[in-house]
């Protein structure tokens, strides 16, 4: 709106004619003034000057908007563009239907606490065929530290969806819907994503999934808030790729140990301010997610993969619709597995904190650990 013409802005006509004579030609160009330069510029007096900006400027501005018409513009925006179902009952209730699209939804977590095995099982979901529950699309498989196993994934959907995977050549279909792509450097991942967002549209894509990003930068940077720095221009990308293909876009992120000098600037990275590893006690663990708050503010979802007392957890720890709930899970040879579709609300400091006590990777049938 700022570059709108001042000619089209139906001014007196004696007015324009002196905008277009001194070459004050858009509104951006007339608002960046003051009325006393406007008025030594243009030599007509004050009134006449504080008439015409008042003009720009109500057609310039943009137009108010109530809470009800963003209430109703943001349902509006979920029903176009939907859930992809994570078949998980009580995680997809806590997120009114599952992973949605249109945003970046982040799972966070230690090693080998489950966070591919998740993002294998939705890119399985994503192509699956739509009268099966699936979204009949391709998905795009950004595999940094080369977990992605296509003998998994087919086990997991033969062990879902038997009924489906055992139709002949029905695996090889599904296998063939998932693009993986293997960058080994930032600068490779960068020049991917431009030809990433062409794909988005041309090639049916209904699922975007990053494995992990702060893989991208490890060893460019050394650890701490700085590495979110790197990312900034991919944070910014990714998100609004996200927003342009109204698909679900899911990014694994790493965690690390919080430094003793740390502030604590976002609540979801860690405890009360002031206090370090030695004075935490009281806590189980002292992880923190990894990429900073510039990260942190981007996504929309954070879900956060744990161990506590012997037992997985997939907490809900950050979404604008759902208050903060925490389900038990297995991984078993069908992917990941909730324990009870009755999640366990959370309070204070439990929202935040990542465990990992006593976490081990466990091995499927097939002698395979599962990550």
């Amino acid at each position: 709106m700022a570059n709108k013409l001042i000619c089209d802005m139906e001014l007196p006509k004696s007015i324009a004619n002196i905008f277009a004579a001194r070459n004050i030609i858009t509104a951006k160009d007339a608002l960046s003034l003051t009325e006393f330069e406007l008025m030594e510029l243009l030599d007509v007096g004050l009134s006449d000057v504080k008439s015409a900006l008042a003009h720009i400027s109500e057609i310039v501005s943009p137009p108010y908007q109530t809470a009800l018409l963003l209430m109703e513009q943001r349902i509006g925006n979920e029903q176009l563009g939907g859930h992809l179902s994570t078949r998980l009952k009580g995680l997809d209730a806590a997120l009114c239907g599952g992973i949605p699209f249109g945003v970046l939804t982040e799972v966070v977590g230690p090693a080998g606490i489950g966070k591919t095995q998740f993002c294998l099982k939705l890119s399985l979901l994503a192509s699956l065929p739509a009268h099966y529950g699936g979204l009949d699309g391709r998905v795009i498989y950004i595999d940094v530290e080369s977990k992605f196993s296509s003998r998994r994934m087919i086990e997991i959907g033969a062990r879902s969806f038997p009924e489906i995977f055992h139709l002949k050549g029905m695996a090889q279909e599904m296998a063939g819907r998932i693009l993986v792509l293997r960058p080994t450097s930032l600068s490779e991942f960068t020049e991917s994503l431009q030809q990433i967002k062409v794909s988005l549209l041309q090639d049916q894509v209904k699922l975007l999934v990053i494995d992990s990003m702060v893989a991208l930068v490890s060893g460019e940077h050394e650890q701490g808030a700085h590495r979110q720095h790197p990312l900034g221009w991919h944070i910014s990308f990714i998100k609004s790729l996200a927003e342009f293909s109204r698909i679900p876009v899911v990014v694994t992120n790493q965690v690390r140990s919080q430094n003793r000098d740390e502030s604590c600037p976002y609540s979801f990275q860690v405890q009360d301010k002031g206090k370090t590893i030695e004075d935490s006690t009281r806590y189980d663990s002292h992880l923190v997610a990894a990429l900073g708050i510039h990260w942190a503010h981007a996504v929309t979802i954070r879900l956060v993969l744990e161990a506590k007392s012997g037992q997985r957890f997939i907490k809900v720890a950050k979404s604008p619709i759902s208050p903060p709930l925490a389900f038990p899970f297995n991984i078993t040879s069908s992917g990941i597995s909730l324990l009870t579709d009755d999640g366990t609300k959370l309070i204070g400091p439990e929202i935040n904190t990542i465990c990992c006590q006593g976490h081990n990777g466990i091995i499927n049938f097939d002698g395979e650990r599962l990550h």
